[in-house]
């Protein structure tokens, strides 16, 4: 790759003539200024972005224009690309950043709006989660049908936080089980760390819902606590944390297991997997939002400051567990 003979000596003289400025204005597109709205009524449009961030550009001009702001849509969208507020997301970040730094009381749409936002993070899988404990997964994920073993489920628990994850094997799946796999090891793995679950996400799976009086999981949820939220209807990427993770779990452990050992009952299976979430937790590293490249199991140790730092009201001793 080169150049021609012709412009090398049009470089060599604006470099020449001008230096290294005078070549970086070949390439760069100078913005015409004297098109651009006055200083006043480009403040306004960037104001109205945040009280009103759901609104589209042909609305905002309408709307400007009972205020005696004369400005067209396209200007308006002009304006939002010099101040990153092109998008609904965009406008929504600037609101909340507007709101940490002047403690402004939000208004019934600019509340709807951000909560319209969050659902719909909820429905492509996006989880809002604060701390460990915070928000906790819980999900079934049928193995399948082994020679000699029979019918293999999954329970599947995930700290949404930290991604520290719990699995154990059934033969069967009902609310039974569910509630046993919250027993015997996510509830003693938080209190071995002084650590309270505050709430779990669900399917909507017979497992998981039931008449509040007869269903064993229902049931056990109220005795520890713990708040419970449910999916969305027709939309199981809501839970995609532990769909992920039931992926990863196939790829990386039972692909490999089924083709190297041949298991006589779940016990066996389960042994092996002990030792599979062991190296997950404690020796895989993480891309998680929140993991930073370290271990979920380092993640969480190093999260207790942040959880004790939030969970106001609840009694944890200011001696870290490990």
């Amino acid at each position: 790759m080169g150049y021609s003979r012709d412009s090398f000596y049009r470089f060599k003289t604006l470099y020449d003539t001008g230096g290294e400025a005078a070549l970086q204005e070949i390439s760069k597109q100078k913005p015409n200024k004297k098109n651009r709205v006055e200083p006043e009524l480009e403040q306004a449009v960037v104001d109205f972005a945040c009280q009103q961030p759901a609104y589209g550009q042909l609305r905002v001009s309408n709307e400007l224009k009972k205020q005696g702001l004369f400005v067209s849509p396209g200007g308006v969208r002009s304006i939002w690309l010099r101040h990153d507020l092109a998008t609904f997301k965009g406008r929504l970040k600037a609101l909340e950043a507007k709101m940490a730094q002047e403690n402004l009381i939000l208004t019934e749409s600019q509340l709807a709006a951000l909560e319209r936002a969050r659902e719909e993070k909820e429905a492509h899988g996006e989880i809002e989660t604060e701390h460990p404990g915070y928000l906790g997964a819980q999900d079934t994920y049928y193995v399948g049908n082994i020679k000699g073993v029979g019918h293999i489920y999954q329970q599947t628990f995930i700290d949404t936080y930290t991604k520290v994850a719990f699995c154990k094997l059934y033969d069967r799946k009902n609310a039974l089980v569910a509630a046993d796999m919250l027993n015997d090891k996510v509830i003693p793995f938080f209190d071995s760390h002084d650590m309270p679950l505050l709430r779990v996400l669900t399917d909507r799976g017979s497992e998981y819902c039931g008449n509040r009086e007869h269903h064993e999981y229902v049931l056990y949820l109220d005795l520890e606590n713990i708040d419970h939220t449910k999916t969305k209807a027709k939309h199981p990427q809501t839970n995609g944390i532990c769909e992920r993770f039931n992926k990863t779990c196939k790829d990386e452990f039972y692909s490999i297991a089924f083709r190297k050992k041949v298991y006589r009952n779940i016990n066996e299976i389960q042994l092996d997997l002990d030792e599979w979430m062991k190296q997950y937790n404690q020796e895989r590293t993480h891309s998680g939002k929140y993991c930073y490249g370290k271990t979920p199991m380092q993640t969480f140790i190093d999260s207790i400051p942040l959880a004790k730092e939030k969970l106001f009201g609840y009694d944890i001793p200011d001696g870290q567990s490990e």
